[in-house]
């Protein structure tokens, strides 16, 4: 069996449109993220960006995750904006998003449910996080952390009916014998991310992963590569993530980076290729690769 080849990228922040913000807007949270982005837009750069999606074309893999915050403010320009950005990068079917904290900053005057992005969220008849899809053998596992906070906040929450779901989905793949990959914006693991950023009913979801397991978690959030474990039913469970896709590198957190995973579930293999953003060419270069059994946890 061949096998499946996943890319991974998130938080391209992508470049709010003109007139994204509207004075109404500037008395809510969205201000304070309109003062923040004038000093982080500077690290998300566009060229960075279109080169990390053509490198990602380059390598062809059979499906894209995107791990969240597309947006900054949460408006309804640049959710049609990033919904025209999302059809550049091929077939909604051979994409799954998970919203970011960014993508929910606010709820007044933001699309209900982030509806722009229904396509890319879940397959046809779901109707709820968590959106399952199912892709040969692999189940890609789409979770929502995205959710209003206050000022300064910038944590995420997946709920208990979320959770409750998750628990059935988790059983009934693994009775289908597929690998599963879940995709969730803040990471799960702790030490990742500042109490401020971090999932709040993360214990819930670590309790639940220990004893309905899965095979992968992707996450974005921290702006950072970070390689972590969650024991899981019958052995640890990899965490990933990775940096934000459209950073140049030159303030605290790398440059833009993607990853290259090619799972093979008939041998418990899990390969992962880094391939990042080089500041002397511009240009995305392989920064290493290892494997993951997941026979031996």
């Amino acid at each position: 069996m061949q096998p499946f080849r996943l890319a991974h990228l998130s938080d391209p922040h992508l470049q709010p449109p003109a007139g994204a913000l509207a004075p109404a807007d500037l008395v809510s949270k969205r201000l304070l993220s309109a003062i923040a982005w004038r000093r982080k837009g500077r690290e998300h750069q566009p060229r960075v960006l279109d080169a990390l999606t053509s490198d990602i074309a380059a390598y062809g893999p059979d499906h894209l995750a995107l791990t969240g915050d597309l947006t900054n403010f949460s408006t309804e320009g640049e959710f049609a904006a990033a919904q025209a950005w999302l059809r550049t990068l091929g077939p909604a079917a051979d994409l799954t998003l998970s919203p970011g904290n960014h993508d929910a900053l606010v709820a007044k005057n933001a699309p209900d449910s982030f509806a722009p992005w229904r396509d890319w969220l879940e397959d046809p008849g779901d109707t709820a996080f968590p959106g399952v899809r199912r892709r040969g053998p692999v189940a890609l596992v789409n979770l929502c952390s995205a959710t209003p906070t206050a000022p300064w906040l910038a944590t995420g929450r997946l709920g208990d009916a979320q959770l409750a779901r998750l628990a059935t989905v988790l059983d009934q793949l693994r009775q289908e014998d597929l690998f599963r990959v879940l995709l969730i914006h803040h990471p799960p693991t702790g030490g990742i991310v500042s109490k401020r950023k971090s999932l709040e009913d993360a214990p819930a979801l670590r309790a639940l992963l220990q004893a309905k397991g899965a095979e992968l978690i992707l996450h974005g959030h921290a702006h950072e590569a970070a390689v972590s474990t969650l024991p899981g039913l019958g052995g640890a469970i990899p965490v990933l993530g990775v940096p934000s896709a459209s950073a140049v590198g030159h303030g605290k957190h790398p440059p833009a980076r993607w990853h290259a995973i090619e799972i093979a579930p008939d041998q418990h293999k899990i390969r992962v290729v880094a391939r990042g953003l080089s500041p002397e060419t511009g240009a995305f270069e392989p920064l290493g690769n290892y494997l993951l059994d997941t026979a031996q946890g």
